[in-house]
């Protein structure tokens, strides 16, 4: 079951592919923070990364960070692995932490269900936004920026104008139950 609006954020500490490790905690100083379920190999996650690190980009000077989180099944979907999330990372250039969730901790305990899946924290680590980052896949037929609204709304101290969106992608490679 995924995260209810006014949920406060599932702490974590992953690895991330600039060799480092992210964590809730270390992102104490955000005004907001943008947790974003994502992967490789999904045609969704690919369409919207790019418009993910324009948004990370825009806001990070304005006291917002953005992590992005695979927890796919790299043994079924191998481009989904850490070495590839390396590779991707640095092919597109990504502006914020793209961290490996090995274990689906962190995708169970945020309730995530679709790549890319975001979850929207104010500076309380309070739930304000859970959705997709925006209307449409194509770039070009975007009318409504839900991600970039919510942001705008956080850091004005107001309410996103949406709370909750159906997140549109990929469903998360869960690993076979034991």
């Amino acid at each position: 079951m995924s995260l209810a609006i006014g949920d406060t954020a599932p702490p974590f500490s992953l690895p991330t592919t600039e060799g480092d490790t992210v964590s809730l905690d270390g992102l104490a100083e955000s005004d907001a923070v943008a947790v974003v379920f994502s992967c490789n190999h999904c045609p969704y996650a690919q369409a919207w990364e790019d418009r993910v690190n324009e948004v990370a980009r825009e806001y990070a000077g304005r006291g917002v960070a953005l992590v992005a989180i695979n927890a796919n099944d790299a043994a079924k979907y191998p481009a989904d692995s850490f070495d590839a999330m390396v590779d991707r990372a640095r092919e597109k250039g990504f502006v914020f932490p793209y961290a490996y969730d090995e274990s689906q901790d962190v995708a169970r305990a945020y309730g995530a269900e679709r790549t890319p899946e975001v979850f929207l924290f104010d500076g309380d680590r309070r739930l304000v936004y859970h959705g997709a980052v925006d209307d449409a896949a194509d770039p070009g037929a975007v009318k409504v920026r839900y991600l970039r609204d919510a942001l705008e709304a956080v850091l004005a101290g107001e309410t996103p104008p949406r709370a909750e969106t159906p997140p549109v992608g990929c469903t998360v490679k869960w690993r076979p139950s034991r």
